[in-house]
């Protein structure tokens, strides 16, 4: 059976993403599926917040990495006003841990921007209809990952959600102008959270920092 022969009712969609040619791209193959419609967008989460009250789509595309906010952020937010609301996480992350903290927020599925388009449609039908979907590869991944040794990456859990977003852009090598720039935030503010990061994960320098994140996973050797 196809894809557009499963759905069974007009799902309406809200995209959040704050890159205008991705939401462009999301409408082009959305508006191939009669039964999908595209029915509101933001570049922001405080905005995706508040149209979500307005317009109650069945389904919030959600990017993660996305100005003010943030993606995590927004997740909780919108889940705490409706907890039967579906969300699900599109983002260029690929590692489980992001996936967790995406899970634990209360997404109910997440899909990496590598995957192909059709399995971005395949996880907007499941989700609107009450299944849970995260993408194979990273599905695969979550199951082997306990058996490496590494742990459970408890440490990591005591970050908030702009504390994890900066972390990761931290070990990625942004610098603190770079990350204050892209997250649309204060130098200063970027630093005092530097600075609580390190605290709550026990480390002193940025070499600290990208040891952990290639223990847990959220680098690659």
């Amino acid at each position: 059976m196809s894809a557009r022969a499963g759905m069974m009712a007009k799902i309406t969609v809200m995209l959040v993403d704050d890159h205008a040619v991705v939401r462009a791209g999301h409408r082009m193959l959305l508006s191939q599926y009669d039964n999908i419609a595209v029915m509101a967008e933001t570049a922001r989460g405080e905005e995706a917040c508040q149209i979500f009250v307005t317009v109650r789509p069945d389904i919030v595309v959600m990017d993660l990495n996305l100005p003010g906010i943030g993606g995590l952020a927004a997740i909780r937010r919108i889940c705490g006003r409706d907890p039967h609301a579906r969300i699900l996480a599109f983002s260029v992350h690929d590692e489980p841990l992001y996936v967790t903290r995406a899970l634990e927020a209360g997404c109910k599925g997440y899909v990496t921007k590598s995957s192909a388009p059709e399995i971005l449609v395949e996880a907007i039908i499941k989700v609107a209809h009450g299944a849970t979907y995260i993408d194979p590869d990273i599905a695969s991944r979550m199951v082997v990952q306990p058996a490496a040794g590494n742990g459970s990456p408890a440490i990591l859990t005591t970050l908030t959600a702009r504390e994890f977003d900066i972390f990761h852009l931290l070990v990625n090598g942004s610098t603190t102008r770079e990350i204050a720039e892209e997250l649309c935030l204060g130098y200063k503010t970027v630093a005092n959270y530097v600075t609580l990061i390190k605290s709550k994960l026990g480390v002193n320098t940025a070499a600290e920092m990208t040891r952990l994140a290639y223990q847990y996973g959220i680098l690659k050797s």
